[in-house]
């Protein structure tokens, strides 16, 4: 009981520091997590503009952004894009737009449906995407761009109008997936094809809540190779991000840190005649509005 209290009131803690992080001086806030030319890991507010991130970063002081993190006015150059955080646990939201859920065949859920990935799927921008070696019935690795949430402040038995006030931003996400593995090789079970090592490409930047007052509005794409496979918006999600997160904290609590994936538009691999699947030598891109793009190489495990 007393370790479970000392949780809480450290998680409290982070509530605050997470509200400071959000107060930094900045029009924009655009949080990067990136190396330097000696390999040390820093957050920053990257110098460029928009979706132009660049390669120089105002360095913020501090290794965790629920520590707290201060402006320090020192430019830094960005030797290696790193996902922009490190989350505690990762949700995902299957089936969350209706145009997608159609082009699969599938009935409109009536409620979120839900998997988890390990944080050992997170990659950063610019990291191959690996095929897996245990792929081997053929080509079955798909892409689904989506929008990641960041909870900030710690969240149980939210409602649904109050949801959003903890969020602490948004980024670019791409939900891998090994298709044969998610329908068939995992005994039913979705996890196994959406938890290979590097399936959770993140980034490029974290942008702060205050930036996206209605992340119900934005468009979503995904390029493969320069050619665009999926578009859609957000304001075709079947359960908004509020209400994601008043579901999700039903009687659990999402501690900052807690990454939301929240369902892919219409577009992905499997669904298409005749199918594409990732192959060694891609380029796969997911841009969603606001956020940048976040692109990632596909690579063979043999590579």
């Amino acid at each position: 009981m007393e370790a479970a209290e000392a949780q809480l009131g450290h998680q409290a803690d982070k509530v605050t520091a997470a509200s400071k992080l959000i107060e930094l001086g900045a029009t924009t806030m655009r949080i990067a997590r990136f190396k330097d030319v000696a390999e040390a890991v820093h957050y920053g507010i990257p110098c460029g503009a928009g979706g132009d991130e660049g390669q120089h970063a105002l360095r913020l002081a501090g290794d965790d952004p629920y520590a707290g993190l201060s402006e320090t006015g020192e430019r830094i150059a960005i030797d290696k894009w790193l996902a922009p955080i490190v989350p505690v646990n990762i949700f995902g939201i299957g089936l969350n737009y209706r145009a997608h859920a159609q082009e699969t065949g599938a009935q409109i859920p009536e409620h979120p449906i839900l998997f988890m990935k390990p944080t050992t799927t997170v990659t950063g921008p610019g990291d191959p995407i690996v095929l897996p070696a245990s792929c081997t019935h053929g080509p079955e690795v798909d892409f689904e761009a989506e929008l990641a949430v960041v909870i900030g402040r710690t969240a149980k038995d939210v409602s649904e109008a109050q949801a959003l006030d903890h969020v602490l931003g948004y980024t670019c996400a791409n939900d891998v997936s090994a298709r044969r593995w998610q329908k068939h090789g995992g005994a039913r079970q979705w996890v196994r094809g959406k938890s290979f090592d590097g399936f959770c490409p993140l980034g490029p930047v974290l942008v702060t809540a205050d930036e996206i007052p209605n992340p119900q509005v934005l468009d979503v794409r995904c390029l493969l190779n320069g050619e665009t496979m999926q578009t859609g918006q957000t304001s075709d999600m079947i359960f908004s991000v509020a209400q994601l997160i008043a579901y999700l904290s039903r009687d659990t609590t999402l501690l900052p840190g807690t990454l939301i994936l929240t369902g892919t538009p219409v577009g992905v691999g499997f669904a298409r005649t005749p199918p594409v699947f990732l192959a060694d030598g891609d380029q796969v891109r997911v841009e969603i509005e606001h956020l940048g793009g976040l692109e990632n190489p596909v690579q063979d495990a043999s590579a």
